[in-house]
């Protein structure tokens, strides 16, 4: 099934860092033809950067609402799109959680960085919290937009994209948007399975390491049984089996073979696996060279 985004949020806090969602969000709203809001979150017990605050629950906040407005106004690139404006009070998640609800939106994309220090951290304890409870996809951007979007036309270029498989729902499911992601923009499709190295691989027998050989072939072939036929009419994905910590050899392969995006599932199997993803996944939206598109479950889309 072709994923289409028709509503997108970009979410910032007026950080150099943070301000870097919103020409991904610009480029992916002009390239689906999609509803773009631009959201800013007011938490009022951290309101250092709008100056003294004293509680005027009224006119505080309206003039607090008002510079917000002023800045994402002046903000460049968003004269080359349809957007809305979006100003809220309250905790940064649980606001953007409500706006996914009310305005139906399909994608949010959030900053893994915003102001320095304790600012820094809060924004990405947000987005990781995103990522774990939004019914939606999140893309999480850390680095400058250049290598994503297309410096003459404007347009998004996707050349390659990781798929990482431990054969979840979550996983199906972002293989879904990684395969439909590579069918939009003519992309080549990497999937990558992280399997754990040998306690001692030193001490394997000659046939615990054929037995181990053939395990890894055995998950090769099952993630190659992953992508649906009518997907190799288009593409030919690359299917490979690594040995190790997995956000490390995410993030290497990454690297090496320079992605333009990498897709994970949000959950992996059972309590302990779902933590251990998880935990993949935070580490990789932290270390990625590129953006992370983070995708839930089907039924909580």
């Amino acid at each position: 099934m072709r994923v289409h985004f028709r509503h997108v949020l970009c979410a910032t806090d007026f950080s150099e860092h943070a301000n870097r969602t919103i020409p991904y969000g610009v480029a992916i709203a002009r390239e689906f033809d999609a509803r773009l809001y631009v959201c800013h979150v007011v938490d009022l017990s951290a309101v250092a950067i709008y100056g003294e605050f004293q509680l005027d629950p009224v006119g505080q906040q309206e003039r607090i609402r008002r510079q917000a407005r002023e800045l994402l106004e002046k903000t460049p690139g968003l004269e080359n799109v349809a957007w809305e404006p979006v100003i809220r009070f309250g905790n940064p998640a649980g606001e953007i959680a409500r706006l996914v609800e009310e305005k139906q939106l399909d994608l949010v994309i959030a900053s893994t960085r915003g102001h320095s220090g304790l600012k820094r951290l809060i924004l990405g304890s947000v987005t990781q919290r995103l990522i774990r409870t939004l019914p939606c996809p999140v893309l999480a951007v850390q680095s400058p937009p250049e290598g994503f979007i297309d410096p003459e036309g404007g347009g998004i270029r996707l050349q390659k994209i990781l798929v990482g498989i431990d054969f979840s729902a979550d996983a199906e499911n972002a293989l879904r948007y990684g395969l439909s992601l590579a069918q939009e923009f003519e992309a080549e499709v990497h999937i990558l399975h992280v399997m754990e190295p040998p306690v001692y691989p030193e001490f394997l027998t000659p046939t615990e390491q054929t037995q181990d050989l053939l395990q890894v072939d055995a998950v090769k072939d099952r993630l190659e049984a992953l992508v649906p036929a009518e997907a190799r009419v288009w593409c030919t994905p690359r299917a490979t089996v690594l040995r190790g910590q997995a956000y490390e050899e995410l993030v290497a392969y990454a690297v090496a073979r320079e992605m333009d995006m990498i897709v994970l599932g949000v959950r992996g199997h059972g309590l302990v696996k779902s933590l251990l993803l998880g935990s993949t996944t935070d580490r990789v939206v932290r270390r990625a060279p590129c953006p992370v598109l983070a995708v839930g479950s089907p039924a909580a889309e």
